[in-house]
């Protein structure tokens, strides 16, 4: 009887340790996450921000495979600045709906984040996290948006966009890298802020 109880206390042991295992092999990443983003031999600028190059591949074409699109953009004070004075002038603005708006700007400009994912669930903004550092490694900005859903964009896939306030800096290139705490990447940009205008 000793030893059925010995053998026993044995087969549970090894069953519970191949149970943990097989946990622990399901919550790592797999496919492109586990192998990490394929990087440029340069950064390559952005189709739609000139102030922005991208260090990590991350083309529409990789919505369609895994839902992983992710782009960083960034618009300076002095282009928000000179939209905001043609829209004045555009639609005759009164004084104070100008100054009301001028004083809303963020002094550093906006970042803007596009994510496509598979799902409306999974392009929740609040999954990602944003930090910016100096070329000597300093970090000097780091943000998580808040929680949201994507609206449909195709076939399977959602867009969530955010606007997020940058702070007021120097001259300088930045290396900008967004976590996606979902899908274990992390995609990497180098962004030029410009001097501010006088």
């Amino acid at each position: 009887m000793l030893l059925f109880t010995h053998s026993s206390a044995r087969f549970g042991t090894l069953f519970v340790a191949g149970l943990l295992f097989s946990f622990a092999s399901l919550a790592q990443p797999t496919g492109k996450a586990a192998q990490g983003r394929k990087k440029y031999l340069f950064p390559q600028k952005d189709a739609e921000s000139s102030y922005v190059q991208n260090v990590t591949k991350n083309t529409e074409e990789d919505q369609d495979i895994d839902g992983s699109f992710t782009r960083l953009g960034y618009r300076p004070y002095a282009d928000l600045l000179a939209e905001i004075t043609e829209l004045r002038r555009i639609h005759s603005w009164a004084d104070t709906t100008y100054q009301r708006r001028l004083a809303a700007l963020p002094e550093g400009g906006i970042l803007l984040v596009t994510m496509r994912r598979q799902g409306s669930p999974n392009a929740n903004p609040s999954y990602l996290t944003i930090t910016a550092t100096t070329k000597e490694g300093k970090e000097v900005f780091t943000h998580t948006p808040a929680a949201g859903t994507g609206r449909f964009f195709g076939r399977d896939l959602y867009q969530a966009k955010q606007q997020i306030p940058f702070p007021k800096m120097e001259a300088q290139t930045l290396n900008v890298s967004i976590r996606d705490a979902k899908l274990y990447q992390t995609f990497e940009y180098q962004m030029t802020v410009p001097a501010a205008a006088q």
